[in-house]
């Protein structure tokens, strides 16, 4: 891996875990810069030096990470206050880990080149757990040269890699996975509701629907919470989901697909945010069936 300096912009729940792997494991200099000063502070002891601004990171880093809620805090930061289009400069390649829309990260993309810079589109998935431990999947949106370039530093987080096409492709499939989930997880809660509901021990439906033709990874990740009832509030929240459900909604207007199983899970999330579930994870979308349930 060839030393650089990097940057990172975004240091939340998800980014702050993986600016600390990056590094950790790169051993490369890292300035890291959150909206939170005590966020960049907290990294510290793990080599993330602190940054005062956007501009700061900029002036010092030849490749920067961003990882922020969104496409309105994307837009920020490249066109508005933080201002990263304007403070860019010819040779840096930027690498947006955020789940956001494909016509952000074009225009994005779009204006960074002018200024001669490279630019990547990159989310991850697999969640707050994976953050933590270095293992995300990460799927990338680059020109091949770019890929290669930024993939040694993209194993310091993430542990399956896919170069999915050029510049919006990584954001087109997180989008498409992302979907997946929340239609599943919606379609889990239909079937232990029922399931339950017909004599079975809540304790039992997964793990006997997994052993057959049912199984998935989110049947045992996301299912697991309907089994014990507990949602964590740490981890990704339905109103996130609801945001990169919205996301891909938007995707399939734009290619003229009525996504109709997305729609019934937008419906879903709506109606946990109403009932006060926002800030569980999805899972949570189970206590729509049965509020008795911690």
């Amino acid at each position: 891996m060839t030393e650089k300096v990097l940057g990172f912009i975004g240091l939340g729940t998800m980014g702050g875990r993986m600016c600390r792997n990056l590094a950790e494991k790169s051993k490369c200099p890292v300035y890291g810069y959150d909206i939170d000063p005590a966020k960049a502070a907290k990294l510290a002891p793990n080599g993330v030096h602190a940054a005062g601004s956007i501009a700061d990171v900029l002036a010092r880093a030849e490749m920067i990470f961003i990882c922020v809620p969104g496409e309105p805090q994307v837009r920020e930061i490249a066109f508005g206050k933080g201002a990263l289009v304007a403070n860019a400069r010819k040779g840096q390649t930027f690498v947006d880990m955020t789940t956001a829309t494909v016509e952000v990260n074009r225009e994005v993309a779009a204006a960074l080149a002018a200024k001669g810079a490279d630019f990547a589109d990159a989310p991850v998935a697999r969640g707050v757990p994976a953050a933590e431990n270095g293992t995300l999947a990460i799927t990338v949106g680059a020109s091949d040269a770019v890929f290669e370039r930024i993939k040694p530093y993209l194993a310091c987080m993430g542990t399956e890699i896919s170069h999915c096409g050029g510049i919006g492709t990584g954001q087109v499939l997180k989008l498409m996975n992302n979907m997946l989930i929340f239609q599943t997880v919606t379609a889990l809660a239909e079937a232990m509701a029922i399931a339950t509901r017909a004599g079975v021990d809540r304790a039992r439906v997964f793990e006997i629907l997994s052993r057959g033709s049912a199984d998935s990874y989110c049947m045992r990740k996301h299912g697991s919470h309907m089994t014990t009832g507990k949602y964590p509030d740490d981890q990704f929240p339905i109103t996130y989901s609801l945001k990169d459900l919205r996301y891909a909604l938007s995707l399939a207007d734009t290619v003229g697909v009525d996504a109709e199983s997305a729609k019934l899970a937008e419906k879903k999330l709506l109606e946990a945010i109403d009932k006060g579930y926002g800030n569980l994870y999805s899972p949570a979308l189970y206590k729509l069936f049965d509020d008795s349930v911690a």
